[in-house]
């Protein structure tokens, strides 16, 4: 394998998808924060604004948080093919 800077693609609906979830349930990004916390490096909310605006990228336990509170597959997450119903 070469050492170039070559990334791993990332979706480009995650952040979207992820606004949407809390926008869907309700909830401010503090609560949000606290729903997810159902794993030990579990995001605070301003952690939750930079998933949303997708300056970072969560973890897949985060993810999987998610897709757990917003009752989906992870694949309806991660995968710019599917959208949240």
């Amino acid at each position: 394998m070469g050492s170039g800077s070559r990334r791993r693609p990332v979706p480009k609906l995650l952040a979207k998808k992820l606004r949407r979830i809390r926008a869907e349930l309700g909830v401010g990004q503090a609560e949000m924060a606290r729903l997810l916390a159902t794993q030990q490096s579990a995001p605070d909310g301003a952690m939750v604004s930079r998933f949303e605006r997708g300056e970072r990228e969560p973890n897949l336990f985060v993810i999987v948080a998610y897709a757990r509170v917003a009752k989906v597959s992870t694949d309806v997450l991660i995968d710019d093919k599917l959208k949240l119903k």
